[in-house]
């Protein structure tokens, strides 16, 4: 046994193909290679938006409501409005962008663009391709960078855009903290926000998932009043105003809508980030069974239009 470990450890240390032994201290420097931005703008063009349109309707809408009950509430919020607009939403799994759009009215989904993640869902040009044109996305760089400066031009040329602030799904089903851009996004653009609240998608569709668990689980979409950012405000305020407009809809869809607003008021809003505990514990508790909307179960998935 000791001459095969010796044999072992001299294979392991002996210069195979004279490798040669340059620490990485020493070796030349190489310039980081540039990163080329995937165009969109083809995705924006009359002839692409209805395609889009047209996917989304008798594609996408009937294939994401087959495999979830959707229940849609607050949309009327929406009625006043005149675009564009920033829409922020927890983000719990890749449903929730599906589940956004086909739940917007018409005039809404056909304007909105969807910030994406540069570094997975622009890796390779067929995912580029792919959710550009079934979801109008366009990059955005998670680590900072010039991608919001893209973000302010489609919101001063119409485009509303529909932004994920924690900027990653959740691991456990719980609301992360928000990221500053959205806030600075709707300030540079002088744009209101309508907070959007999602729940349900984590158990329907956690990570690690490519489709949804069989069974037709039950998840709702809320939308809330707009929020309208005050000319100098700092954004971490206005972060934090609007991640408590989805903590209101959150506890509103579980509870009622008065209940919530009360809380609101005295500060009492139970935290989107859910309770101290081990993490399966949390995940547990996210995983409980919404409350079933028979009518929205019983709904054929194939029924289009507005509801």
């Amino acid at each position: 046994m000791s001459l095969r470990r010796d044999v072992r450890d001299v294979s392991r240390g002996w210069r195979w193909g004279r490798t040669q032994l340059v620490p990485a201290s020493a070796e030349p420097h190489r310039p980081a290679p540039v990163s080329r931005a995937f165009p969109t703008a083809w995705a924006r063009t009359p002839a692409a938006v209805a395609l889009r349109g047209a996917v989304q309707r008798f594609g996408l809408r009937p294939l994401v409501h087959s495999q979830v009950a959707v229940e849609v509430n607050g949309r009327e919020a929406l009625d006043a409005l005149r675009g564009p607009v920033v829409f922020v939403a927890n983000h719990c799994s890749h449903l929730d962008a599906p589940l956004v759009l086909t739940t917007l009215p018409e005039r809404w989904r056909r304007n909105t663009v969807v910030a994406a993640a540069a570094d997975y869902f622009f890796d390779t040009w067929p995912r580029a391709v792919g959710s550009t044109m079934a979801f109008s996305t366009f990059p955005i760089e998670r680590r900072g960078g010039d991608s919001g400066s893209q973000a302010v031009d489609l919101l001063f040329t119409g485009w509303s855009v529909l932004v994920f602030p924690e900027g990653t799904r959740s691991a456990d089903g719980w609301t992360g903290e928000f990221r500053l851009g959205a806030a600075r996004l709707a300030l540079d653009a002088g744009v209101p926000v309508v907070p959007v609240a999602i729940r349900g998608s984590f158990p329907a569709m956690p990570r690690g998932r490519s489709w949804p668990v069989p069974g037709r689980r039950p998840v709702r979409v809320r939308y809330g009043m707009p929020v309208h950012p005050v000319r100098g405000e700092d954004p971490a305020l206005l972060t934090e105003r609007l991640r408590g407009e989805v903590a209101r809809l959150l506890d509103e869809d579980a509870t009622d809508w008065y209940g919530a607003l009360r809380r609101s008021a005295e500060g009492a809003t139970p935290s989107p980030a859910g309770p101290e505990a081990s993490r399966w514990r949390r995940v547990w508790a996210a995983t409980e069974p919404l409350e079933v909307d028979r009518v929205a179960a019983r709904r054929s998935p194939w029924r289009s239009g507005r509801r």
